[in-house]
């Protein structure tokens, strides 16, 4: 049998994709294998998605038109010298681990092989994911357009140069941690202010939703938004000039060019 698409690797991330590929796409489970060291992942995804697994990474590399490399950087090495030698120009490799080039890949590959390296993010997980794309010279341009069909069941599929997939990593690969943090840390403040934990999140966890939808939807600038928020003297205000005092702007700022930093070195 020919699954049309092989995942190497069955943890969150491929399935989320799995997940979205089911959902918005016309392939359906018994058109999607994976492979896994782990039994219990290979035990969950069979039970959770439905799909074909195998303990054989080489059974995904023959079989599959679309091959998913969704290890960790790790791992690549090791995993590109065992599928190299069965994989064919015919087909389609997507890798999605930070640090690993194209010219890496088809170093470890093949140079004729079609490879796109992307790197997707974890909101996936519920549909809303964005993820950066860019291929070889190998891979045609309807290839590209089924590739980024088959992204967008997920969230956002953007093409972008090479040059600027290290910085997707600490803008949308990683942020969704820093997000994480920050939302935390509100309902932290939220509950020593005497609301209940549950309803801190909640409370947290949709302002920042319905703040983000507002950047995506209305078009204006993030200053813009912001401004219309914070009335003189009000407490907003007060609030974003202990913002501005403790420095958040250059925390993040500089937690993402070390993370951009740690991709480039992987």
């Amino acid at each position: 049998m020919k699954y049309k698409v092989g995942f190497i690797g069955c943890g969150n991330m491929a399935s989320a994709i799995i997940g979205g590929i089911k959902e918005h796409t016309d392939i359906d489970a018994k058109s999607i294998i994976a492979s896994d060291a782990s039994s219990n992942a290979l035990d969950k995804s069979a039970s959770a998605l439905g799909i074909h697994t195998t303990s054989d990474n080489l059974t995904v590399a023959r079989e599959s038109e679309i091959v998913f490399l969704s290890v960790k950087p790790q791992f690549y090495e090791a995993v590109t010298s065992e599928i190299k030698d069965t994989l064919t120009r015919d087909q389609i490799v997507i890798t999605i681990a930070p640090g690993k080039t194209l010219d890496w890949l088809s170093e470890h590959l093949s140079p004729e092989l079609k490879i796109v390296r992307t790197m997707p993010n974890t909101p996936a997980l519920v549909g809303e994911g964005i993820t950066g794309v860019c291929r070889n010279a190998n891979v045609t341009d309807d290839d590209y357009s089924r590739v980024l069909r088959i992204l967008s069941s997920f969230g956002l599929a953007e093409d972008i140069p090479e040059r600027l997939m290290d910085v997707v990593v600490s803008v949308s690969g990683s942020s969704p941690a820093y997000v994480f943090m920050f939302i935390e840390a509100m309902a932290d403040a939220a509950v020593a202010d005497g609301m209940p934990r549950d309803k801190a999140y909640r409370f947290a966890a949709q302002a920042v939703y319905g703040s983000a939808k507002m950047v995506l939807e209305t078009g204006k600038h993030p200053a813009e938004l912001k401004d219309m928020v914070c009335s003189p003297a009000g407490t907003t205000i007060e609030a974003v000039r202990v913002l501005e005092e403790k420095g958040m702007r250059s925390a993040v700022f500089e937690a993402m060019k070390a993370c951009t930093e740690k991709s480039r070195s992987l």
